[in-house]
């Protein structure tokens, strides 16, 4: 059975689930949040081993065959790249589509998130650059040590010759208990789909945000149907576009019902590796690169639901120089949403509504019931632009083997 068969297989049985089981029991309620949060942890327990192994050998291999450099241009001109299209597209909807005004509720103060930028910049040399290692949820951290192994274990291929090697065998040994962590995670799937659609339908009940969730899923379509598959055909003369989306069915499936950037590495090296053929040297240094940086959706999502609280709150025309500053606010602060994994769309439009001022600063209340489908979409999005970005770099700097899509996982 293919991968994304057994985790569509293991969302129809998480759905399933959330009717059967009698969740209105709180001690039933409880069973459940406490295996979600087990099995995203599970899944989140061999990335750090993963990509700072992998990264090693890739930055040695790319900088020992001078494709370093171009490989970075070309990651980090993806990454911008997609990140102006989704921020545009988000405001571009909202702004023609005019969703219905939420009903505005008493505010009730709250602290408002702030991300603090000096701390994750001290964060990213540690004491002790084995305490990088450590690091779980900022991989930015564990990327830079690695680079830096990987980059001077190159400068000597001969005296370094047993730090690569081991490096190469961690790597593969990681890999092989990421693919393993890959094949029970769809079973865990059931749990993590079961809790997450009994908070989604506490959400939708009420039938408040459900344009909202209709214009995410829209943007999504036009988005991942329709501007990628363009733009892979014209970047890189792909014939078939559409075998990327094939081959990430299953990390846009996880990656929406765990809301998590990082969690969803392993199915990514899987898939980039096993069905679309992406050399090592390519996917270890940018699958981890696009999971810190290329956070447009969290942009595109947080842009979408700052209008719809701005039309909530008022029936005048949002002026034109509102609509670039939102954009440039969370076009920019999407790239500095790498130390969080998991909920930086919500924060961001916290941040959004606080700078805004003008009364909104706690405005985000309004949707923070929705929190749960604003985060799933954030992520939704930063997948997508994850697996098609890394295929656009693996092709412009030729380190890749085409499969066909019969031999894909």
């Amino acid at each position: 059975m293919k991968v994304w068969a057994k985790y569509l297989l293991g969302v129809l049985l998480g759905i399933l689930a959330a009717f059967i089981f009698p969740t209105e029991n709180p001690a039933c309620l409880n069973v459940l949040a406490f295996l979600s949060e087990l099995f995203i942890r599970v899944g989140r327990y061999i990335v750090v081993p993963l990509i700072f192994t992998t990264a090693i050998c890739a930055v040695n291999k790319l900088r020992s065959s001078k494709l370093l450099l171009k490989t970075c241009l070309w990651t980090f001109l993806v990454i911008i790249i997609s990140s102006l299209i989704l921020t545009f597209v988000g405001l571009v909807s909202v702004l023609i589509v005019k969703l219905p005004r939420i009903p505005i509720t008493v505010d009730i103060p709250s602290q408002v998130t702030h991300i603090d930028v000096k701390s994750m910049i001290l964060s990213l040399f540690p004491v002790s650059g084995f305490n990088a290692i450590g690091e779980g949820s900022f991989l930015l951290v564990s990327l830079v040590f690695a680079f830096l192994i990987g980059w001077e274990s190159a400068s000597d291929e001969l005296v370094f010759k047993p730090i690569f090697a081991l490096a190469d065998s961690c790597a593969k040994l990681f890999y092989n208990i990421a693919n393993f962590f890959t094949e029970i995670l769809c079973v865990c799937c059931v749990a993590i789909v079961a809790y997450w659609f009994v908070n989604f339908r506490t959400i939708i009940v009420a039938d408040i945000y459900t344009p909202m969730v209709i214009m995410f899923l829209v943007d999504f379509v036009i988005v991942v149907g329709i501007i990628y598959p363009l733009v892979l055909r014209l970047v890189c003369h792909d014939p078939h576009p559409y075998k990327v989306l094939y081959a990430s069915i299953s990390s846009l499936i996880f990656s929406f019902f765990t809301a998590d950037s990082n969690v969803v590495l392993p199915l990514n090296f899987r898939h980039g590796a096993e069905s679309l053929g992406i050399r090592r040297r390519s996917r270890g240094f940018t699958y981890p690169l696009f999971s810190i940086f290329a956070r447009g959706g969290s942009a595109l999502v947080a842009s979408i639901s700052f209008i719809l609280i701005w039309r909530s709150y008022s029936s005048l025309s949002i002026p034109l120089v509102d609509i670039f500053w939102i954009f440039g606010l969370s076009f920019g602060l999407s790239f500095i949403l790498g130390g969080i994994p998991s909920g930086g769309a919500f924060i961001l439009l916290t941040i959004l509504c606080d700078k805004y001022a003008k009364g909104f600063e706690t405005s985000f209340l309004l949707l923070q019931p929705a929190s749960l489908i604003i985060c799933s979409f954030s992520a939704l999005f930063d997948t997508a632009t994850a697996m098609f970005g890394s295929y656009i770099v693996a092709v412009k700097t030729k380190l890749i083997e085409h499969h066909t899509i019969q031999h894909y996982i």
